[in-house]
Formats: C-alpha cells, sequence, structure tokens
C-alpha cells in the first residue's frame, strides 16, 4: 500500500556515551547502511532493515571500549524513537503483525502491536555468553528498549535452536517480517474500535 505522506524520521541522540545519528524510511526497499562499532550488532541491525523493508541509515561512536550496553540500548532507543515519529498518528496501519521466522534449526515468533501502549515479552533463550562483541542479555535488551521506544507490544520467542547466532538471527528476522506488516498502510481510519489508541 502507499502511504499519503512520506514516513520517515531522522534522528540525533548524544550523550556522554554515545552519539547516534539515524534515518529511518518505513516505506523503503530495505537498503541499510549501519556503522555501530560492534559488527554483531551490525548484522543483526542489516538483517532487521531488509526483511522489514525499511531504509535506515544509523552511525553510532559508543563508549565500547568500555562496555556494548550504551550502544545497543540508545541504538535501540534512537530505532524505537525514529520508528513512533515515522508513524504519525498511526492513522491507516494494519497495526497487528506475527511472524513464524526459521534459521537452520533456530525458530522465532514475533508478534507486534502498534497500539500506542508499549509493552516487551522477550525470551530468546541464548546461552552464550557473547555473540561477537555483544553481551547476548544486550541482545534481550535490544528488543525491550525497542518496544518502549516504539510505544509498541512486542512478544518475541525462540521457541528452538542449538545455536545462538542462529537464535539471534532468527529473532531480528521474525521483528523485521511481523513490522513490516504492521506498518503497513490499509485506509486511513484509526486501527481501534476506541476511536483512540493508547
Amino acid at each position: 500500500m502507499n502511504p499519503t505522506h512520506e514516513r520517515v524520521a531522522a534522528i540525533r541522540r548524544e550523550t556522554k556515551e554515545t552519539r547516534i545519528r539515524l534515518r529511518l524510511d518505513l516505506d523503503g526497499s530495505g537498503a541499510s547502511n549501519i556503522a555501530t562499532g560492534l559488527p554483531f550488532f551490525d548484522h543483526m541491525l542489516t538483517a532487521l532493515a531488509m526483511h522489514a523493508r525499511f531504509d535506515l541509515d544509523l552511525d553510532a561512536e559508543g563508549d565500547v571500549a568500555v562496555d556494548d550496553h550504551h550502544t545497543i540500548e540508545d541504538c535501540a532507543l534512537a530505532l524505537g524513537a525514529a520508528l513512533d515519529e515515522a508513524l504519525g498518528d498511526r492513522r491507516g496501519v494494519t497495526r497487528f503483525g506475527s511472524a513464524y521466522v526459521p534459521l537452520d534449526e533456530a525458530l522465532t515468533r514475533a508478534v507486534v502491536d502498534l497500539a500506542g501502549r508499549p509493552w516487551p515479552e522477550i525470551a530468546l533463550g541464548l546461552r552464550r555468553e557473547m555473540l561477537g562483541t555483544c553481551a547476548t542479555e544486550n541482545l534481550t535488551h535490544f528488543f525491550q528498549s525497542l518496544a518502549i521506544a516504539a510505544r509498541m507490544a512486542l512478544h518475541v520467542t525462540t521457541l528452538a535452536g542449538a545455536n545462538d547466532h542462529h537464535r539471534a538471527e532468527s529473532a531480528f528476522k521474525a521483528v523485521a517480517v511481523a513490522l513490516r506488516t504492521a506498518v503497513r498502510t490499509d485506509g486511513a481510519t484509526l486501527p481501534s474500535t476506541k476511536g483512540v489508541l493508547a
């Protein structure tokens, strides 16, 4: 569906720990240019952009010599804020999206509701402490922070998988596919029986 307005947002987030510049186009082709200083995280965000069909430019400078936490968290907050801004009043969006996405032996279910009420329920079941230079606990925290900043309910459950790389990647791809459905436009009405979102 073609939206009636350009659904694009540009976010700058600067703290003593990170500097982030981000541009998001919800109606893109999946093109991305991502540099966070965390190669595994770049890989996950590239997969998310591609499978959501979002165009995403993200440049982050963070205190990765200290830890990966601040960079991953602040990228999630910036991306969530951009998603919230690009959606505008959310009039005409499909609102709900869900997906099951496998990656070899791994399988993740993701369900999204863009109702304006943030709620993360994330269960990735990762067993390794690190994937590349990313602490696996921070991948869970990424989805939690994304849901809160984007004002969406996000349920992500990895149902199977022996390989933690596969489990994480199937989760990012499942969220992407669910978002791709949820942000689609379908008319111009507010997607709520009560007449308001949130």
